[in-house]
């Protein structure tokens, strides 16, 4: 098989993952809070024991540290809203929420990363407005809440993803992860501290979670990760970006298929859902023009 097919295939694999993880979202029992500090402890403990990550940390210099500990913190409110949408909606809504990251990214990374701004493609990205709107129209009145929520998460990715980019040459990816996903436990565990009450409630899962949270953080976190690192030496960033914008796709799929959700949403939600995506794809496509 050509490298260029198998990398491909690859992505894709690791994509189908990542759809996973708005699944385990809504079959886990813990409130989004636990369930993200939870998440990070046990991905960030088993980098722990990957020699390649001390040796990428020491590498590291004291601002870059600080930097990435930043973006750490950015992750780990990311991925707090992003489970608490599915929380006050289900994996469906807060997976169609991720899809408009690329649309705020175009606005988003000009600022970041000092690259032109280029009007066309906020364009593009004012091209999904409709299916947003039709999203919001074919869901539950009780679920939108959960939209605003993971709207918020969709620009927290395109800010700390444009941070990342900027900034990415500074270290080794394993390292760099290590080092994000270890701020962002910290960050959490003094805001559980400072608040206390329910957040505080950290104490260990019963055993159905704890297996759920080890195939998240394991299944779905760790080996797509090292697995797309593989493949990456093999794409275009065009393939890999329209690889990636697919996630909700899987997401949506998995969700009718293993939860059933396409009885909780209408018509409208899913016409929104192709429309945001053929916005996003028609950005990839443009950014593939211009680069």
């Amino acid at each position: 098989m050509p490298p260029a097919r198998k990398a491909l295939l690859q992505i894709h694999f690791c994509v189908l993952l990542w759809g996973f993880t708005a699944i385990f979202g809504k079959l886990i029992s813990l409130p989004a809070f636990a369930l993200v500090w939870w998440r990070m402890l046990i991905v960030v403990a088993a980098l722990g024991l990957v020699p390649a990550f001390w040796r990428g940390l020491r590498k590291l210099d004291a601002r870059t540290i600080a930097i990435f500990s930043g973006i750490g913190a950015l992750v780990a409110v990311h991925w707090v809203t992003f489970y608490g949408a599915i929380k006050l909606s289900n994996a469906s809504v807060a997976a169609t929420c991720m899809a408009v990251a690329p649309i705020f990214m175009s606005v988003v990374e000009p600022f970041v990363t000092g690259r032109r701004f280029d009007a066309r493609e906020l364009l593009v990205a004012i091209a999904a407005v409709p299916g947003v709107m039709l999203v919001v129209g074919g869901t539950p009145a009780g679920m939108r809440i959960g939209i605003a929520v993971g709207v918020l998460s969709a620009f927290l990715v395109a800010f700390f993803g444009a941070l990342n980019k900027r900034y990415v040459e500074r270290g080794e990816p394993l390292a760099v992860t290590g080092l994000e996903l270890a701020a962002g436990t910290a960050f959490l565990s003094l805001i559980a501290v400072a608040c206390g009450g329910d957040m505080a409630d950290l104490r260990l899962p019963d055993l159905r979670d704890t297996l759920l949270l080890l195939a998240l953080s394991i299944v779905c976190t760790l080996i797509p990760f090292a697995l797309s690192l593989v493949a990456l030496r093999n794409l275009s960033a065009f393939s890999t970006q329209l690889a990636v914008s697919l996630e909700p796709v899987y997401a949506v799929v998995l969700a009718i298929i293993l939860l059933g959700e396409q009885r909780e949403l209408g018509l409208q939600f899913y016409l929104g859902l192709v429309i945001i995506l053929g916005s996003v794809f028609a950005h990839a496509a443009f950014r593939r023009t211009t680069e």
